[in-house]
């Protein structure tokens, strides 16, 4: 007969799930009528699936999502939005991340380009691909921060931006940019072109973006990156924010 000593071995050899089924398997009748192999089979099952879910929560945190809770399974449908289902399902079984494409989701503030963008890196997660969520205001920040420390740091920082297998660019080209990080911009995807995915979520269209970039060959180069391949996701429709505040009115009131 197994003892806890026994069970705490499961654990000391990083294998709780499996200890976790066994000890499962022997108090539920149910599993009586199973094979041994079919229980061993379990048993694997439950650590590699474990192991499976604890390396996407590790992959979420290190994305850095401001809304880690985004899912696609939690996007809303309204039809003044212009959002198709079968079109977010496509995107999110992540074909585009493995064929290293850029898309680009545009709208007006306020529509959930941002919710629609972390939901689409957690489904990589899930897919277990590693994510960056950044807005492009703070990933030059950070360079910025890391190149004025002359300590080597930039090259870090720049090569975790080129080579993360999804890159998420929230806010783009908000503000203008100068030419110094028009050029870190242009570094970043050159090195990913064929080798690594973009997501790109922005307030304004594509020759918006040219009227932020100093330097008219540099946004030649970016553009070029960027605009002319990418595939595009556009978003209309009511203020999400005000919608779901409504709604929760709404909840509140008629639970009342």
């Amino acid at each position: 007969m197994l003892t806890e000593e026994d069970f705490a071995r499961f654990k000391e050899f990083r294998c709780t799930a499996m200890g976790n089924k066994l000890r499962e398997i022997i108090d539920d009748p149910a599993y009586d009528s199973m094979t041994f192999e079919e229980k061993v089979k379990e048993m694997i099952d439950a650590q590699v699936n474990a192991k499976v879910t604890n390396k996407i929560q590790k992959l979420n945190k290190a994305a850095g999502f401001k809304l880690a809770d985004a899912c696609v399974e939690e996007i809303v449908y309204l039809p003044e939005r212009k959002l198709s289902k079968d079109r977010i399902t496509r995107l999110a079984s992540c074909k585009w991340v493995e064929d290293n494409e850029v898309v680009v989701i545009i709208s007006k503030t306020g529509c959930g380009k941002s919710y629609v963008a972390q939901a689409l890196g957690n489904a990589a997660c899930r897919n277990l691909h590693s994510v960056r969520y950044r807005r492009l205001a703070d990933i030059f920040a950070d360079l910025n921060q890391a190149r004025a420390a002359c300590d080597g740091s930039y090259y870090e920082r720049i090569d975790e931006f080129k080579t993360v297998k999804v890159l998420i660019m929230d806010d783009f080209m908000t503000t203008p940019i100068t030419t110094e990080n028009a050029i870190d911009l242009f570094e970043i995807l050159e090195a990913r072109e064929g080798t690594g995915a973009t997501l790109i979520a922005s307030q304004l269209e594509p020759d918006e973006w040219y009227l932020r970039i100093e330097g008219e060959l540099m946004a030649d180069s970016i553009l070029g990156r960027t605009g002319s391949t990418a595939r595009y996701l556009d978003l209309d429709g009511p203020n999400m924010r005000e919608y779901f505040a409504k709604k929760k009115q709404e909840e509140e009131a008629s639970t009342n």
